[in-house]
């Protein structure tokens, strides 16, 4: 696997992909035709040539999948893929529709660069489980990509001590979450990222993510922090903690 998963593609203050622009066009293949997913937003056009604007400038060439009617046969004349983010139900409701969930596993298993931000990196774990979002649409099922075996938050927030706000702080759920599933999740903070390649997994970005397991205190992972061993965890899903 060759992945860029994305905690955002936007960062206050700063442009479309400004924060981690470098970073993108040194993963991308140069000159690459760059297979765009916009479906986890609902104008697929205006999206595209977002990402256009910001990339075309490095010489990549955006191609929105949906834009000649066949989105499996964009993708096969793609040099890299990328899955913006928006809303994750949407978005892998529209995977399973097109036909591009099973051509994404097999394309990027084959070795097609895949970069994710947001919605687009939920997509790489196992399952939806672990979103952010609401299911404004239902998939036919929750599972995603599976490129990891483990679980991402993106937009990670840690918990405010001053606010007074009730709800569940994003902790809270995700611990909710370890109650009924034995999966490691990774919360990627705003400005972070993860980098895979072939068996090798590290955190990279301008701030540290946070790493949750069954049973054990949340671990701070610096920039920089080697993952790889999340790589050969096994997920077990509806497994009830005893």
């Amino acid at each position: 696997m060759n992945l860029l998963l994305l905690s955002n593609s936007t960062e206050y203050g700063r442009g479309y992909l400004a924060h981690a622009l470098d970073t993108v066009t040194g993963f991308l293949p140069p000159k690459a035709r760059l297979a765009f997913v916009p479906y986890a937003l609902a104008d697929h056009d205006t999206y595209t040539d977002r990402v256009r604007g910001a990339l075309e400038g490095a010489g990549i060439s955006v191609r929105g999948v949906h834009e000649s009617g066949d989105p499996v046969a964009e993708l096969a004349e793609a040099d890299a893929v990328f899955i913006g983010g928006g809303n994750s139900f949407r978005l892998l409701s529209a995977l399973y529709r097109t036909g591009l969930r099973d051509a994404l596993i097999k394309a990027v298993g084959g070795g097609l660069p895949y970069m994710g931000a947001s919605a687009g990196t939920n997509m790489a774990a196992p399952s939806l489980r672990t979103s952010n979002d609401m299911p404004i649409v239902q998939p036919p099922s929750f599972e995603a990509l599976g490129l990891v075996p483990f679980q991402i938050n993106p937009h990670y927030l840690d918990p405010d001590p001053a606010s007074t706000h009730k709800g569940e702080t994003r902790e809270e759920r995700l611990t909710e979450f370890l109650e009924e599933n034995d999966v490691p999740v990774l919360g990627l903070r705003e400005g972070s990222w993860l980098r895979v390649n072939g068996e090798r997994a590290a955190v990279r970005g301008e701030r540290a993510a946070r790493l949750f397991t069954r049973d054990a205190s949340p671990k701070e992972l610096p920039v920089g922090s080697d993952v790889s061993e999340l790589l050969s965890c096994e997920p077990r899903f509806d497994s009830p903690a005893r």
